[in-house]
């Protein structure tokens, strides 16, 4: 589940002065990492309040009015800024460090040096394992089991599915893709089986697909290897609904993940196979590759939340892994930001999510416009006061959101089943 997630890390202790000390050119923040894997955010000290910051824009007809994030104080660090919820704050200062820091990052790297850092990430993620089988609930109410599929090459896809022990009738499928990047993580990290099971408890088959990528398999799997994956399950997922006892087929993911869910959609309608796919449920869908130093232009997230839940080195680098050569910067298929409205056209329902306090954050939000120009039926939400999907990240520390965020899936997946 680590999508985007590798926002950077900062390396530091929460000192007792409230300091932490920032590490020079791998002090970069994250949030996916953070959450997930538990490093710290550079935490200046008390909480900066509307007072506090004031700039020559700030005001407003008379008012005393804080612009949002770095907008209104370019010096704000994600933990100092008033808008986060305080039970996130308090849970990335209860989680240890990591042992290992991470290597040089760059905005112009190298092949091998992009793989280094996403390799880094991995280990990382897998050492903060223990952590999530600890917190893992016993699930004696789902039944798991794993199917092996192949494509037309041979090439293997192990599938994880998750159902519930009692059910009536045909449920709805929920196809997941985990985050990570497009690059890195697997559909076997604990937050994952995590989620899976959660989803599987509100009533539905839930598949997991441990897609190709840098990190799992031996080799390079730059885009579309993982992408093809995804594709290939959703369409043995459609192939088999009698046999699997399904009433319809949501896909879903979060981050990199949520990059694959829109790209899967957008594939299935470019090659005539959209029929599959009943809806699409994306969380903070990475969606933008960062190919040099400028900033998307018009997206106000990327300056407001900079270094919150990443930043450009950071996602170049995993833009780099996912995309080797540099030569999909505007191909829909590995950035669906840039997908055109003939691509669009005719795709099923989608609810795309979004959070406050995230980088990516406005990606999804104009993707969703752009939906809605191609007579798409989509829903924006903006989840106020997170970073980067903390229903799985974090699934204890915010217990409403992420119960509210699994029944919102489901019902999703058990609406769109009428609309066949």
């Amino acid at each position: 589940m680590l999508g985007f997630f590798c926002g950077s890390i900062c390396v530091g202790n929460y000192l007792k002065d409230k300091l932490l000390r920032p590490i020079g050119r791998r002090g970069f923040i994250g949030s996916a990492i953070t959450s997930l894997l538990g490093g710290l955010a550079i935490f200046r000290g008390g909480f900066v309040t509307s007072s506090e910051v004031k700039t020559p824009d700030s005001k407003i007809s008379g008012l005393d009015f804080s612009l949002p994030g770095r907008l209104g104080n370019p010096n704000l660090t994600l933990l100092e800024d008033p808008r986060l919820d305080p039970r996130i704050r308090d849970a990335y200062l209860k989680v240890p460090l990591f042992s290992t820091p991470p290597p040089p990052i760059s905005i112009n790297p190298s092949y091998e040096e992009a793989i280094d850092l996403v390799e880094w990430m991995d280990k990382a993620m897998e050492s903060r394992k223990v952590l999530g089988e600890e917190s893992m609930p016993s699930f004696a109410d789902i039944t798991s089991t794993k199917e092996m599929i192949s494509d037309k090459s041979g090439h293997k896809i192990e599938l994880y599915l998750d159902r519930p022990m009692d059910t009536d009738g045909p449920i709805p499928c929920i196809v997941h893709f985990h985050g990570g990047g497009m690059s890195f993580s697997s559909a076997k990290n604990p937050y994952t089986i995590r989620w899976r099971k959660s989803l599987a408890q509100q009533g539905a088959l839930v598949i997991g697909v441990e897609f190709s990528n840098q990190t799992l398999h031996e080799g390079n799997h730059p885009f579309p290897a993982g992408l093809n994956d995804c594709a290939e399950s959703v369409i043995w997922a459609n192939k088999n609904r009698s046999k699997l006892g399904i009433s319809s087929i949501v896909i879903t993911g979060e981050s990199g993940g949520g990059n694959l869910v829109l790209a899967t959609a957008i594939k299935a309608n470019k090659e005539g196979w959209i029929d599959a796919i009943d809806g699409v449920y994306s969380l903070a869908p990475m969606i933008i590759g960062i190919y040099g130093p400028e900033l998307p232009p018009n997206l106000a997230s990327y300056r407001e939340n900079l270094d919150y839940v990443g930043n450009l080195p950071l996602v170049r680098n995993m833009t780099k892994v996912y995309d080797p050569n540099d030569m999909h910067g505007e191909n829909s298929l590995a950035w669906p930001f840039f997908a055109k409205e003939s691509e669009l056209r005719g795709l099923p329902p989608h609810i795309i999510v979004n959070y406050e306090l995230d980088l990516i954050r406005d990606d999804g939000v104009v993707f969703a416009q752009k939906l809605r120009a191609a007579g798409v039926e989509a829903t924006s939400i903006v989840v106020n006061g997170a970073d980067h999907v903390p229903e799985i990240a974090m699934p204890d520390t915010i217990p409403e959101l992420t119960r509210d965020r699994l029944i919102s899936i489901a019902e999703f997946a058990r609406g769109v089943q009428s609309q066949r």
